[in-house]
């Protein structure tokens, strides 16, 4: 589990690729303090588990599954990623509950300044847009954000001068690729009543069995 609250600015130091896998190696060094071999570290959103652990890097397997939903497949040597180390039960929540298990992948449309902020336009499929609220929470690349628009299939958001600084999103253009990953109350809320619906829709019920000889 994680807050969106972004530690580190990482480098990838190398990919070796497999058939449809990869083993990333990343540079860094706050988020290696109390890391372990086994340890959870939230890599542009992505919760990826540490196999290997040097100084000053990190290496992760990512899985076939991992690379298809993600943007972690356009990386490349030299590429800076956003990375957080897993909550502390004692720390404080200062972002939002972040998985790491993102929902897909979205697109910047546009970048624009106003004053000492800066609006960036994602554009999303229908299926992420339904659980995207104004004034509801969104992790971007694993930063948590507010979201303070919305329209059929975008969203904007507000970046200040610290997110600017402490993340990578502002290092994009219109046209890159980032990771989504919706606010999983609004998930569970639907999941909870489809399946009131269902059971509500349900035909299956004591006359009918009796009928049919149960």
């Amino acid at each position: 589990m994680f807050t969106g609250l972004v530690e580190e600015i990482g480098n990838i130091k190398a990919i070796n690729k497999g058939i449809s896998s990869a083993e990333i190696t990343i540079g860094a060094k706050l988020v290696l303090d109390d890391s372990k071999i086994g340890d959870s570290i939230c890599t542009n959103g992505v919760c990826l588990t540490v196999t290997k652990k040097t100084e000053d890097s990190f290496t992760v397997d990512v899985m076939p599954e991992t690379l298809r939903k993600s943007s972690l497949g356009d990386l490349s040597p030299g590429s800076k990623v956003n990375l957080e180390r897993a909550l502390k039960v004692s720390d404080r929540l200062g972002g939002h509950i972040v998985s790491g298990h993102i929902d897909g992948t979205g697109t910047i449309t546009s970048i624009k300044e106003e004053d000492n902020a800066t609006w960036v336009t994602i554009q999303a499929e229908d299926e992420l847009m339904k659980y995207i609220i104004n004034k509801g929470s969104i992790a971007i690349d694993g930063t948590s954000l507010t979201v303070a628009d919305v329209t059929d299939n975008t969203f904007k958001v507000s970046i200040i001068p610290h997110t600017k600084e402490m993340t990578i999103l502002l290092l994009k253009k219109a046209g890159s690729i980032v990771n989504l990953e919706c606010d999983v109350i609004g998930k569970y809320v639907e999941k909870l009543l489809g399946y009131k619906e269902t059971k509500k829709e349900s035909k299956l019920t004591m006359d009918f069995l009796r009928e049919h000889g149960f």
